[in-house]
């Protein structure tokens, strides 16, 4: 699961994107109710780990089990898949399936299907509740969860040891065993990815711990709050002021970056996802992990919930293509199906059926932590259409508020402010 940088604006003239507007803001392309074609982005990170191997013996599969039907599969880097889907839908040519990082753009366009008219009533209700409220636009679902993840705090079983430190459960306890590291030699005491590639993580982990995030109470979003702006000042003046998050700066640090430093053994903590913490486990770095700690000002008993983070299917409405899509979506939700992606890349799948089989929640207890920890996740606002270019906005720039000299408010406040502006525009 990478950021997503591109997604496509509001069906309207004024949104900008859209050289013009198409018949019922959906595709003016037809289908001949016979191929499907599926625009999904890449897992892997090489031929060995590729994602074709997968969808070539899915589809193989599909066309087995439906005669006279195929599926074509195009499949992109995360960092291209929106864009390129949104090139599509611009020329009129969407695809009738993609896979990719958020979908209420195109679901205020009026382009997609909801899942009550392509799924059955079972496999509709089988979606963990967490993943449907957030792919839920409109009070339907349009966004179908694929697979997931959530975050824990990572830390290095050895390096904890020889520095005399204890897992931490509060943020005083996190800078206690930091600063531990720290004169043990530790480069990254806490390694604190706030740079462009996925800060949106990083910074929702701190925030929801702290009884903040990015959702307003009534919809919309509540950047600048009094308690988002207490989590900043106090990660400046515990963390960074004092040097216990590395020799880069938070605001430089990318996610990618610091899980490779966590794998060379160079970082005391990190927040990471399942994935990880398998690699880890492979290159002999004995790992804990636990929830993220929380800050001492929540009231007793206040349990923040975790980050959570999923990807979505959605299908698009073109003539002629919905019997087709409905079917083909149905056997990529089998329990089977779907599992066998998500044990590929370490993820959790979206459906409760498909948790209950699953092999590797099974013979890992950590993955049944993860998963825990998924079912009262908070994801992020991706049912808010304006979601991607806002997302974009906080990755490029909350890094800053860390540093020694920053403003916590002042940037916050500057966020907030580019945020409303992009929101009155969807």
């Amino acid at each position: 699961m990478r950021p997503r940088l591109f997604g496509a604006t509001a069906c309207a003239a004024a949104a900008g994107l859209l050289g013009s507007l198409l018949t019922a803001c959906g595709s003016s392309a037809g289908s001949d109710g016979t191929t499907l074609r599926l625009v999904a982005a890449e897992y892997g990170t090489g031929p060995a780990t590729g994602s074709q191997a997968y969808w070539d013996k899915l589809t193989a599969a599909f066309a087995a089990a439906h005669p006279g039907k195929k599926v074509e599969v195009t499949l992109y880097p995360w960092d291209d898949v929106d864009r390129e889907v949104t090139r599509l839908v611009e020329e009129g040519n969407a695809p009738d399936v993609a896979l990719m990082g958020a979908y209420s753009d195109f679901a205020a366009q009026g382009r997609l299907y909801s899942a009550d008219e392509l799924l059955s009533v079972r496999a509709e209700a089988n979606f963990l509740p967490p993943l449907a409220e957030a792919g839920s636009f409109d009070n339907a679902l349009y966004g179908l969860p694929f697979v997931a993840s959530s975050r824990l705090l990572f830390y290095n079983e050895e390096l904890f040891e020889k520095a005399g430190a204890e897992p931490p459960r509060t943020w005083a306890d996190l800078k206690e065993a930091a600063g531990k590291l720290k004169k043990e030699g530790v480069p990254y005491p806490y390694a604190l990815p706030l740079g462009p590639e996925e800060a949106h993580a990083e910074a929702l982990i701190w925030l929801l711990s702290n009884g903040g995030g990015y959702a307003g109470s009534y919809g919309g979003y509540s950047i600048a709050s009094e308690q988002n702006t207490r989590t900043f000042r106090w990660i400046r003046d515990n963390l960074t002021t004092p040097g216990l998050t590395g020799p880069v700066p938070p605001g430089e640090l990318n996610r990618r970056d610091a899980f490779a430093a966590f794998l060379r053994g160079q970082v005391g903590m990190l927040n990471g996802y399942p994935s990880l913490l398998h690699e880890a486990r492979a290159k002999g770095i004995k790992v804990g992990t636990l929830s993220m700690p929380v800050s001492g000002t929540l009231e007793d008993g206040q349990v923040p919930p975790a980050a959570g983070v999923a990807d979505w299917m959605m299908a698009f409405k073109r003539d002629g293509n919905r019997e087709l899509v409905g079917s083909f979506l149905e056997f990529v939700y089998e329990d089977e199906n779907l599992n066998e992606f998500a044990d590929r890349y370490h993820l959790l799948p979206s459906t409760v059926s498909a948790n209950r089989a699953s092999k590797g929640a099974a013979a890992d207890p950590a993955d049944t932590q993860f998963l825990d920890a998924l079912r009262g996740a908070e994801l992020y606002p991706v049912n808010e259409p304006s979601w991607l270019k806002v997302s974009d906005t906080i990755k490029r720039n909350i890094g800053k508020a860390v540093a020694p000299s920053a403003d916590p408010q002042a940037v916050l406040g500057e966020i907030a402010h580019d945020v409303q502006e992009m929101a009155k525009q969807s």
